[in-house]
C-alpha cells in the first residue's frame, strides 16, 4: 500500500512540477504564431515534461518505500539506520546507468537527506 501511495504521490507531483517548467520560445519565433498556437505548443510540452517528472518520481518513491520497508522488515528495528541504508539503495539504483562514480555520489546524498528528513520530522 505505501509503494502505491508513494508511486502515485510521485506522478502527481510530476504533473506538478511538468506544468510548471516550459521553455518559452525565441522572440522572433513567437511573433509568428497565433495565441492559440502558442498555448497548444506549451500544453503539448507541458505534457511531455510532466510524464517524464512523473515516472522519475514514481520510481524513486516506489524504490526508496521498498528498500525502507524491506529494511526495517530484516533488521527488526525502526531507526535511524534504516533511511540512511534506504536511502543510499536508492540513490545508488536511480544512479547505474551513469556509472560507479554517480552511483556513490547518489549513495550519499539521497541516504543524507533521508536521514536529515526522517530527523527533522522527529522520527
Amino acid at each position: 500500500l505505501r509503494r502505491r501511495w508513494c508511486a502515485g504521490l510521485g506522478a502527481a507531483m510530476g504533473l506538478l512540477f511538468g506544468s510548471f517548467s516550459l521553455e518559452m520560445t525565441p522572440g522572433e519565433e513567437l511573433r509568428k504564431r497565433t495565441m492559440m498556437e502558442t498555448m497548444k505548443l506549451h500544453a503539448k510540452d507541458s505534457i511531455a515534461r510532466a510524464g517524464s517528472y512523473a515516472r522519475g518520481f514514481a520510481a524513486f518513491g516506489a524504490v526508496y518505500s521498498t528498500a525502507e520497508c524491506a529494511v526495517e522488515k530484516f533488521r527488526a528495528k525502526h531507526d535511524l539506520y534504516n533511511p540512511a541504508i534506504a536511502g543510499c539503495f536508492t540513490g545508488g539504483v536511480l544512479a547505474v546507468k551513469q556509472g560507479p562514480v554517480a552511483m556513490c555520489g547518489g549513495c550519499a546524498t539521497v541516504g543524507a537527506f533521508s536521514v536529515a528528513i526522517d530527523y527533522y520530522m522527529g522520527h
